[in-house]
């Protein structure tokens, strides 16, 4: 895989990269009690909390706040391969997977109050200093924890989480339409989008053919088979706060700048909403940080696994390991 670190601020990893073989030979003899998922429950103010869990638990931590409309399942092949070296630690949030669904009387369902439970999380697991990684709707909510508690992170890893308003994709014409003009009808429209359609087209509708069948049905058939119509109302109440999340993206851009965490950003610009150069944006704030632009879409992780868990190793290897806090 190309490194253009010294010489540049973005490496493009196309189809045609060889594959990396970091992933099986860092996993080779290692304890499977480390690599296998533990699925767990806790407690969160009275919310029955989905977890998974993998990797030795006096490893340095990796916290992966999940995305839309999927839960922590889409972190299921990622964690494994770094659990010989890292904790992580994946939650399902109230509301998704196979977490609670607590009243709206007892649960916001807002960013603000997933950023709070997330916190309330961590400090459940007693995880006091961790790498996020950040995709999708975790981008909002991890980098609110991230501004609430800067002294907790030590690293970051972007994977397709917008934060700059002015590189927003196209598919985000319609959100804008309905922010312009939230009529009934209008509102209508988001709610179709929770549908088992809506979700297949938000995992496969916009990605090459030649990647469509690298990409599980078990995606967006999970996602809906848990999906109940308090689900769906909670759904589109967060589309229709996306809107409020344009206010904290001059916030996010400050923690960044005045924070400048160890930041490792893999993109796959298959991605109507969040397209390459969304992915160029962070580096108005963090000039530093390590851009990988992956031959793929919004779920890189199904198509690009290997080359993200090589990226990554490497990335976390060098800013958040046990060897890099004892030095």
């Amino acid at each position: 895989m190309p490194d253009c670190r010294p010489t540049a601020k973005a490496c493009k990893v196309g189809a045609d990269s060889p594959a990396p073989n970091a992933m099986n030979a860092a996993l080779r003899d290692k304890p499977a009690r480390h690599l296998a998922l533990r699925h767990r429950y806790v407690e969160i103010d009275g919310v029955r909390t989905f977890y998974r869990e993998a990797g030795s638990e006096d490893a340095p931590v990796i916290l992966l706040p999940h995305g839309y409309p999927c839960s922590s399942y889409q972190f299921r092949n990622f964690m494994p391969a770094l659990a010989d070296r890292w904790r992580l630690v994946a939650p399902d949030f109230p509301g998704f997977g196979y977490s609670d669904t607590p009243a709206p009387a007892r649960f916001g369902y807002t960013f603000d109050a997933y950023a709070e439970f997330l916190d309330r999380f961590a400090t459940a697991l007693k995880l006091e200093r961790y790498a996020l990684y950040l995709h999708d709707y975790g981008s909002q909510i991890g980098l609110r924890l991230a501004i609430r508690a800067p002294e907790r992170v030590a690293a970051l890893i972007i994977q397709n989480g917008d934060i700059y308003e002015d590189e927003l994709g196209p598919k985000y014409q319609g959100l804008k339409d309905y922010w312009a003009h939230p009529t009934l009808q209008a509102r209508a429209k988001l709610a179709d989008a929770v549908s088992e359609g809506g979700f297949r087209d938000e995992f496969i509708g916009e990605i090459d053919k030649r990647l469509v069948e690298r990409m599980p049905p078990d995606l967006w058939k999970l996602s809906w088979s848990l999906m109940t119509p308090q689900r769906q109302e909670i759904m589109v109440g967060l589309m229709e706060g996306l809107q409020e999340n344009l206010a904290w993206f001059p916030k996010y851009q400050a923690y960044l700048r005045e924070h400048r965490p160890p930041t490792l950003i893999v993109w796959g610009p298959q991605d109507g909403y969040m397209p390459e150069g969304a992915a160029r944006a962070y580096l108005r704030d963090l000039p530093d940080a390590e851009l990988h632009l992956l031959d793929g879409g919004h779920w890189a992780l199904e198509t690009h696994l290997a080359e993200i868990v090589a990226l990554a190793r490497d990335f976390l290897g060098r800013t958040h390991s046990k060897s890099e806090s004892c030095s």
